[in-house]
């Protein structure tokens, strides 16, 4: 049976959400998928690291008392040791699911460029490596003859870069544009109702949708770090997030809102990319009020949504969760899927020769 043995490096609500979902459907998703799951080190900063080359028991990790770190563990330590895992693992591929800085994108970049070096293929959620450093990373992959996958930087479990690869494949995109942060939704879904800005991203922060520091979500640079990701990877770009101007939602008024609403329209923080007349991509971040014809405009709360600009199709329009730990591990579920696939392949290729 084809197996991948599995490093989860970071274990917070999205790396133990796949952990459980191997633990729960292991038997199952082997059968459908045809390959096995097993995983074969997990790195924490609470926990520490744990490498068993013969798989762990999810079930004990995961039922693990507040406190506990893997030092206690065959294979474990109290430290993360995140570099020396990465490296020495026996695992064929890394989920790199760290907390990481959006400013310069690490210790996701150090992490995904440490395990492509040493010939494992990587999925992340990150966006930070893929839209810093997304041209390098993946050169590195194709000189190692690995994967560099990353579905769920742009929206989570919504399929959009597969979507428009795979299914949308034969078609030209011209144009890319997309309600691409769920917190920024609701606090504008909030405002309609007649809450001021800041009583709107109390409440997102109450209910988990906003981190305590809301500004990346509220002043769109949350969202110009995923318009590089789709500008380069569906427009052919080569962007930095210095070529992408943005706007936050922060100058959004009452005023505005009510006068957007009197004219059947609705404000939306709307990232997207373009082809210029000069042959170029033109991209930004910026609040806009949508008519509440425009595909986007009827996206409320949480949802993200992407419409694609196609010449024989038109226009395009895929929406779904843009967070949420299960949501998000389907999306690296489904990295490990492709991964899965472009090894088949190039096993194929190697046999034809």
């Amino acid at each position: 049976m084809n197996r991948h043995d599995i490093a989860l490096i970071g274990f917070g609500g999205v790396a133990r959400a796949l952990a459980e979902t191997i633990r729960d459907r292991g038997e199952e998703l082997t059968r459908e998928l045809g390959f096995e799951l097993r995983v074969v080190a997990i790195t924490d900063l609470r926990l520490g690291s744990l490498m068993v080359a013969d798989g762990i028991d999810l079930d004990a990790v995961l039922r693990m008392p507040a406190g506990e770190t893997f030092a206690g563990k065959h294979g474990g330590t109290a430290a993360p040791q995140n570099d020396y895992v990465i490296r020495n693992t026996t695992a064929d591929i890394v989920v790199e699911a760290t907390f990481t800085n959006p400013i310069d994108g690490e210790p996701a970049v150090s992490h995904v460029r440490a395990a492509l070096e040493s010939g494992k293929s990587v999925t992340t959620t990150n966006k930070g490596p893929v839209a810093l450093a997304g041209t390098e990373l993946n050169r590195i992959a194709a000189e190692n003859g690995v994967t560099f996958a990353y579905e769920g930087a742009v929206v989570s479990g919504t399929p959009v870069l597969r979507l428009a690869e795979k299914t949308l494949a034969g078609l030209q995109i011209n144009a890319v544009r997309g309600i691409l942060n769920g917190t920024s939704n609701y606090v504008l879904g909030q405002m309609e109702l007649g809450m001021t800005l800041e009583d709107a991203v109390a409440e997102a922060q109450a209910l988990g949708y906003a981190e305590a520091d809301p500004t990346a979500d509220i002043e769109g640079s949350d969202v110009q770090l995923k318009v590089v990701i789709l500008a380069n990877e569906l427009l052919g770009a080569n962007l930095t997030t210095a070529d992408v101007q943005r706007r936050g939602i922060s100058e959004v008024t009452a005023a505005d809102i009510v006068q957007a609403a009197a004219e059947g329209k609705r404000w939306k923080l709307v990232g997207s990319a373009f082809r210029n007349a000069a042959g170029g991509v033109t991209a930004g971040v910026e609040p806009v009020a949508l008519p509440v014809g425009d595909p986007l405009a009827g996206v409320s709360g949480p949802t993200n949504a992407v419409s694609f600009d196609t010449d024989m199709l038109g226009t395009v329009t895929v929406s779904g969760p843009g967070a949420g730990r299960v949501e998000t591990a389907f999306a690296l579920l489904s990295d490990i899927i492709a991964i899965n696939a472009a090894r088949a392949a190039d096993e194929a290729v190697a046999v034809g020769r």
